[in-house]
């Protein structure tokens, strides 16, 4: 296969993307939240993979027709904020007017932090939470805390947005990546396992989510609190 027409491959898999979203928003419609999220890991999933095979087969030189970056973000807003957000308010984890608080926090902080040209550190980090709400809903799906505490992660996160905090890549940030990459996958697992469980997963799926999320939200902390040795990334 010619170079340019796998640099169009890898265009159409990111748009199934869009696809994705639609069968998991009309899973959410039903308030069938496991299938939902299962169509939501899935995409995700596939989000993994088409930057590596983006960047592979160079799409902006081999395939400029379609603006992949553009492609992308569409594809991140629904799955990663808009679609996560509806559930959130429509499962009734957050009541009365913290719900309502919640999603206009969530979507309109989430528009405003992708029209950012900001969000990119120099080593391929995100500055400021990278509005992955998908992951975060998911896991306070999972483990159901209180109301309170759902309301300040919320809350917390959305400020977090707009900071100079430093959040991972798991693929593209190369400081610590051999242990970011399994500890994302890991997540990915732990994710499916719930979703697939319809969220009555036993405690070792619970732990395993809250600890490899804590991983990926404070690892990006911790390299602008430890500077890299001499010599090492």
């Amino acid at each position: 296969m010619q170079l340019r027409y796998k640099a169009l491959s890898v265009h159409l898999l990111t748009a199934t993307g869009a696809v994705l979203s639609m069968f998991a928003m009309l899973a959410a419609v039903e308030q069938n939240w496991s299938l939902m999220f299962l169509w939501l890991v899935f995409a995700l999933f596939v989000d993994g993979i088409d930057g590596p095979l983006a960047r592979r087969y160079e799409v902006d030189k081999n395939w400029p027709t379609y603006d992949g970056v553009l492609l992308d973000l569409i594809i991140d807003f629904l799955t990663y904020v808009f679609i996560p957000a509806f559930a959130l308010f429509k499962s009734g984890l957050l009541a009365g007017w913290t719900g309502w608080f919640a999603i206009i926090a969530i979507t309109y902080g989430s528009v405003i932090y992708f029209a950012d040209t900001r969000m990119k550190t120099k080593d391929k980090s995100f500055a400021g939470f990278p509005a992955c709400w998908n992951m975060v809903i998911l896991v306070l799906f999972a483990v159901t805390p209180p109301q309170g505490l759902i309301l300040a992660i919320v809350v917390a996160l959305t400020v977090a947005m707009f900071t100079n905090l430093k959040f991972i890549h798991p693929t593209r940030t190369k400081r610590w990546r051999n242990l970011s990459l399994p500890i994302s996958i890991l997540w990915v697992v732990f994710a499916g396992w719930a979703a697939w469980a319809d969220f009555q997963s036993p405690m070792i799926v619970h732990w395993g989510l809250i600890l490899t999320s804590l991983y990926l939200i404070f690892a990006g902390i911790a390299q602008q609190i430890v500077p890299p040795r001499p010599g090492r990334l």
